[in-house]
């Protein structure tokens, strides 16, 4: 049929069918998980919201023609929708994650297999803090983690927490080309600022950081780079601390996403 022509049939609704127009009306305008089960109730697909009746919707219309094939079996396939609500969207991001490890549905692509083995490493040495992912003879670095593909992040963060920690004035603009996007070398080495405090206390701010407690490495930036760097800086650096926060408080080692997992 060509494009311009009108649809003599409407788009199938296979879900609305089998649950009815007021099962998608009953669904709690709040944040969760959501599991489509098959015939024999075995689960089918997780996903996560934002708003559960707003992403559950988007369930109800079956369009051949500007849908993936491979979502088009699912709502053909699914036969039962539940749902678990949780208090905001990081939980239902913590819990989705923990249901795709253990209950591995076929139409999860994301997730449901654990990622390499990632830690981010930080020691001390000759006088300045050194990070690395993964770092070379690990007995000798402090590790935290696994944290598998947010590894790489959180180390982007923390090189630009220290380096405007230490260097306030420059901010940002001290990092050499490509830092600031996340091109780092394997190890990465900064050294402390001429009057800034020393690599070992800025080691245990770190720690802390990782942690779940930002509280000494904020005070530091706030004496600092907060007040000399430009707004620009401030914003970076504030997104970082609340990032790495809600990081700690959801239970998650993997970077935080939006709403959604499509098919």
């Amino acid at each position: 049929m060509h494009s311009s022509q009108l649809r003599l049939l409407p788009d199938a609704r296979p879900l609305v069918d089998r649950l009815g127009a007021a099962f998608f009306r009953g669904v709690p305008e709040v944040p969760g998980v959501y599991l489509l089960r098959d015939a024999s109730d075995a689960v089918l697909y997780v996903g996560k919201a934002r708003n559960l009746r707003r992403r559950l919707h988007s369930y109800r219309v079956a369009n051949p023609e500007g849908m993936p094939r491979r979502r088009l079996r699912l709502l053909h396939l699914a036969r039962r929708i539940e749902w678990e609500i949780t208090s905001d969207e990081s939980s239902a991001i913590a819990r989705e994650r923990v249901l795709l490890r253990e209950l591995k549905p076929r139409f999860n692509r994301a997730g449901v297999w654990p990622g390499p083995s990632r830690h981010l490493g930080w020691r001390v040495s000759r006088g300045g803090l050194e990070l690395a992912v993964n770092p070379p003879e690990p007995q000798e670095w402090n590790l935290h983690g696994p944290l598998g593909s947010g590894a790489s992040r959180i180390r982007t963060i923390c090189v630009r927490l220290l380096g405007c920690g230490w260097y306030p004035e420059g901010g940002t603009g001290t990092f050499p080309a490509g830092w600031l996007q996340g091109r780092l070398p394997t190890v990465v080495r900064l050294d402390p600022g001429p009057a800034g405090p020393g690599a070992p206390t800025v080691a245990s701010w770190l720690s802390d950081l990782l942690e779940g407690r930002p509280e000494a490495m904020r005070a530091w930036l706030e004496s600092g780079a907060f007040r000399l760097g430009s707004p620009f800086v401030r914003a970076l650096l504030t997104a970082d601390l609340d990032w790495m926060a809600e990081r700690k408080l959801s239970g998650g080692n993997r970077p935080l996403t939006c709403d959604g997992g499509s098919t």
